[in-house]
C-alpha cells in the first residue's frame, strides 16, 4: 500500500516542467490534456515515491493564489546539500535553508512555482533509519506490511 498525493496546479503542465528541472522529479506515463490543450492529469516519480498532479480547471486557485498552506510534502533525497542547489538554480523559494534536526536529517524546505510546500531531507543517522525506534508502533500480529507477512 502507498498514499500517492495528488496536487492541483493552475497550470500542471508547468508543473511538470519546473518540478523536474527543481526538484528532480520525472515524468512517468502519459500526459493528459483536454480539448484546450492545457493538461489535466499527469504523474511523476521521485526514486520509487508517485506523484499525480492535475489541472481542475480556470477558476482554481493554489495555494500562493488564496495567500495559505494547505499541506506540506516530506520527501527523503540522498544529498541534500546537492538538492538544494539545484532548487535555488531553478528559482525555488526557500522557505527553510538547510538545517540539522532533533531527529537525526539535515532538511531545508522551498516553494515550488504555485506555492505548495515542499520538505525535503537527508537521513544523517548511521543506520539510514531516522528514528525508528522513537516511532515504533505496536503492529497486529500476522498484519501485512509491503505485501509480506510480518511475524511478532
Amino acid at each position: 500500500m502507498a498514499i500517492t498525493p495528488y496536487l492541483l496546479y493552475q497550470d500542471a503542465g508547468a508543473a511538470v516542467e519546473w518540478l523536474a528541472k527543481a526538484f528532480g522529479l520525472r515524468k512517468t506515463g502519459d500526459v493528459f490534456k483536454g480539448k484546450d490543450g492545457r493538461v489535466n492529469h499527469a504523474s511523476m516519480t521521485y526514486g520509487k515515491a508517485v506523484l499525480m498532479l492535475g489541472s481542475p480547471g480556470a477558476d482554481f486557485k493554489g495555494p500562493r493564489a488564496i495567500g495559505h498552506v494547505t499541506q506540506n510534502l516530506y520527501v527523503d533525497v540522498g544529498n541534500v546539500e546537492e538538492h538544494y542547489a539545484c532548487a535555488v538554480e531553478a528559482g525555488a523559494k526557500i522557505i527553510e535553508e538547510p538545517n540539522d534536526t532533533f531527529y537525526g536529517a539535515r532538511r531545508y524546505g522551498a516553494e515550488d512555482l504555485e506555492g505548495h510546500r515542499w520538505y525535503f531531507a537527508q537521513d544523517l543517522t548511521a543506520t539510514g533509519k531516522r528514528a525508528k525506534k522513537r516511532r515504533k508502533v505496536p503492529r497486529k500480529r500476522n498484519a501485512k506490511v509491503r505485501g509480506r507477512k510480518r511475524s511478532t
